[in-house]
């Protein structure tokens, strides 16, 4: 309590943490002060923007759902709105025995909805198309607990769907692997219908009929990337916003709790009456060993990956037949350190100008050595991968390599309960709640609506107090 104010602080400046601050704000004005301590130089978390050749790329993630309504919301809350933009394209492809391939219409997250359009995209090999309409005729492959996403569709499909299809969407995403991620963590309509469909070919099919064929763009970014939405945010909020600080213990006290921050030889202990945890799953846990060990047990077990995104700046004349698509997956089988390409300039063309801005993501779950090499040989690499898939001739005439260590956690099989297990721990410790991306989704609005549950139940303990 500071005056007649109650003290709200949150540990981690990501967009999590700082959206926390901001709904803490809005129901509570200023009766409650906040603070947010970041252990970082800088907030945002992975959302981050920089200029590349003069123009502002994001370094991170580069755009948010806009079908999900909490990233667009709090961008049109904090003053945004205006800056929102849309892709110019999302059609991408697959790059797949030696050639690009267009991503076959008519799938959910890989797994194919139309056999015809499968086939006609030539990812897949004659015995691997002709092994996926069995799916059709097997026997029922039931799903009653948390399975891995190969098992359940290499079950239906043939392994050729995963390897090819699958494994890229999902790497692109997760930087993980097939074989170990959730099938009801991150396909969760492919698990539902999956517990009462046989065929899962009729069940991706029923999936894309049911989806709303107006609902708009997919995708939305902003005029300057979503790096900017963190510093929106954090000023709406009106938060005390502190930088480069580690809180390294966390304790309950008679009034409320205690965190123990900054160097060992010069402890700085901050006082509060409620604390929201937005850290990653290893900071999390060591916060709240103490207090709540089964949470912190729970969250030491989710494994994160590393990757790496090389930004490169091309002019057009680099381009022997410039690109038309917002960029091609690689599949983990064909052996190439880059494992996603996006077109930055084409699938946003309000950073086009007179150049092709384009990011090269390297490493996946298991791939760290790939990161091991210096910023100069990671360049290499993506430029190697230009030149040799796109024909690219000449040098770039800028580039940036932003590394992400231990950033994408993995939603392996059992993510859910575990998940349940952690908030069911921190629910008996009044005045203390969690979010993240180590939760629900790693995408910002995932990531803004995890923020929004525990501030809720922020304001809801301080409400209960008669504060």
């Amino acid at each position: 309590m500071e005056g007649n104010r109650a003290h709200v602080v949150v540990v981690g400046g990501g967009i999590s943490g700082l959206a926390a601050a901001w709904y803490i704000r809005q129901g509570a004005g200023e009766q409650v002060k906040v603070t947010v301590l970041e252990a970082g130089s800088r907030i945002g978390g992975k959302l981050h923007a920089s200029e590349v050749a003069g123009v502002s790329v994001d370094a991170g993630a580069e755009a948010m759902l806009a079908r999900r309504p909490e990233g667009t919301e709090l961008a049109r809350a904090v003053g945004l709105g205006d800056d929102l933009v849309f892709p110019g394209t999302t059609h991408s492809a697959i790059y797949s025995r030696g050639a690009l391939h267009a991503m076959p219409k008519g799938q959910v997250m890989g797994v194919p909805a139309d056999l015809t359009e499968l086939a006609r995209s030539g990812i897949m090999s004659p015995g691997g198309l002709l092994r996926v309409p069995l799916d059709q005729i097997l026997p029922a492959t039931l799903v009653r607990t948390d399975v891995s996403v190969a098992a359940y569709i290499r079950a239906r499909m043939g392994g050729e769907v995963v390897e090819r299809l699958v494994e890229p969407l999902l790497g692109g995403v997760y930087a993980g692997r097939s074989d170990m991620l959730s099938l009801e963590a991150t396909m969760p309509r492919v698990a539902a219908v999956a517990r009462s469909e046989r065929s899962l070919l009729s069940a991706a099919r029923q999936l894309i009929e049911e989806a709303p064929k107006d609902a708009g763009p997919v995708f939305t970014s902003l005029k300057s990337g979503v790096g900017g939405l963190p510093e929106a945010v954090a000023k709406a909020s009106g938060a005390d916003v502190r930088t480069g600080v580690t809180v390294r213990e966390l304790r309950r006290t008679e009034r409320g709790w205690q965190l123990v921050a900054g160097p060992v030889p010069k402890p700085e202990v901050i006082e509060a009456d409620a604390v929201i945890v937005a850290t990653p799953g290893p900071a999390s846990s060591r916060l709240l060993k103490a207090e709540a060990p089964k949470a912190a047990a729970e969250l030491a077990r989710i494994e994160y990956a590393s990757m790496a995104i090389v930004t490169l700046a091309y002019s057009l004349a680099a381009f022997p037949d410039p690109p038309v698509n917002s960029g091609y997956l690689v599949p983990p089988v064909e052996g190439r350190p880059v494992k996603a390409v996006t077109f930055s300039s084409v699938k946003w063309p309000h950073l086009a100008r007179d150049l092709l801005i384009l990011r090269c993501s390297i490493g996946r779950i298991g791939e760290e050595h790939l990161l091991h090499r210096d910023d100069a040989e990671l360049v290499s690499l993506a430029m190697a991968e230009m030149s040799d898939v796109m024909g690219v001739r000449g040098l770039p005439v800028d580039t940036r390599v932003t590394r992400w260590g231990g950033s994408l956690p993995q939603y392996n099989v059992g993510h859910l309960d575990r998940v349940a297990r952690v908030r069911a721990a921190v629910a008996v410790q009044p005045g203390l709640a969690v979010c993240g991306a180590a939760y629900d989704g790693i995408g910002i609005p995932a990531c803004v609506s995890t923020a929004r549950t525990a501030a809720a139940r922020i304001l809801d303990h301080l409400a209960q107090r008669g504060e």
